[in-house]
């Protein structure tokens, strides 16, 4: 393992990289529909890095500034090409091998999953893996070292094996239909006035350093404005709703997403016969919440590897991948 060879993980929202020792990480928002600056950005790391050889993940082919998945797989290898040299390439599919020149170029969609449970399954065996990311949660079955989960994102929506709802990104309107409030129940207002990560920045769970996306008012990361967005939520302002029901909201919030995380790993487990999981990502909390909830062991990818390359566990697993291929 060197930090010559890297991963990237290329999403709709962020890119991050890791080298294949661990001792490079790194996390850049780059949304992919406003205004893109990824190819910019690849062309610098490839500068500044100089790295013998990259293996690539994507999920940001299904952002809406492309008419369709292919388009953003092209787009995105462009990118990539263009920083790195085609020859320095690797692209792994969503059966987490690497893509072949006669494979379809449709099964480079969504991958990024495919190559963490690749390496979950030769290093822990298994297993049902999961990844709460900022944006999504990922719950892969692992039996015999290979995956069992569908092949595209719409599949894994259908099997309970993708649950689109993260730690930083997700409007809390599509968690929380209603709170419950010292005067009742309350319905909420279905805009975008807050996210996963106001809330988890109330309650400790994030600070303002891991809060790397967009807030939805453009206002800061401070608590203040955590609260200002949690109390629109309900239609408020701070001269309307107590400081404690916000914080009491923000806990409902997470105890309603660890309820749908574990609905979620319980239908997986009971149909791929596992009890046993493997936790990564920014939200690897409310994945512990869960396996207590269903009483299964979980084995903590930040307690094996370290809390940096969880967060970015896709793209280490590339570059762990290629580094580990035979040329």
């Amino acid at each position: 393992m060197n930090s010559k060879i890297i991963g990237l993980d290329i999403g709709g929202a962020n890119t991050k990289l890791a080298s294949s020792d661990g001792k490079i990480v790194e996390l850049h928002y780059l949304p992919l529909w406003k205004n893109t600056q990824l190819p910019k950005v690849l062309k610098e790391i490839a500068q500044r890095l100089q790295p013998e050889k990259v293996a690539v993940v994507m999920t940001g082919e299904l952002a809406d500034c492309f008419e369709d998945k292919e388009q953003g797989i092209h787009f995105i290898k462009s990118c990539v090409d263009s920083a790195f040299g085609i020859s320095k390439v690797s692209y792994i599919n969503s059966m987490g091998r690497f893509q072949s020149e006669t494979d379809e170029v449709r099964e480079l969609a969504a991958a990024n999953w495919a190559a963490s449970a690749r390496l979950i399954g030769k290093e822990i065996g298994d297993c049902i893996f999961v990844d709460v990311g900022s944006t999504t949660s990922d719950i892969i079955p692992i039996v015999s070292g290979e995956h069992k989960a569908g092949l595209n994102d719409f599949e894994r929506l259908v099997r309970s094996e993708l649950v689109y709802a993260g730690t930083l990104r997700t409007n809390l309107a599509s968690i929380l239909e209603k709170v419950k409030l010292e005067r009742g129940w309350c319905r909420t207002a279905s805009e975008l006035f807050a996210t996963t990560a106001d809330a988890y920045l109330l309650l400790g769970k994030i600070d303002e350093s891991m809060y790397t996306c967009e807030t939805a008012d453009g206002a800061g990361r401070s608590k203040i404005n955590a609260m200002r967005r949690l109390a629109r939520l309900v239609c408020a302002d701070l001269s309307e709703i107590q400081e404690r029901e916000i914080y009491e909201i923000a806990g409902q919030l997470k105890e309603k997403q660890v309820s749908i995380l574990t609905e979620a790993i319980s239908e997986v487990a009971e149909r791929n016969g596992l009890k046993k999981i493997a936790a990564a990502g920014l939200g690897e909390f409310l994945i512990k919440e869960a396996a207590e909830k269903l009483g299964f062991e979980c084995i903590s990818i930040s307690g094996r590897w370290g809390e940096e390359i969880s967060k970015v566990f896709p793209a280490y697993a590339a570059a762990r991948l290629l580094a580990c291929k035979p040329f």
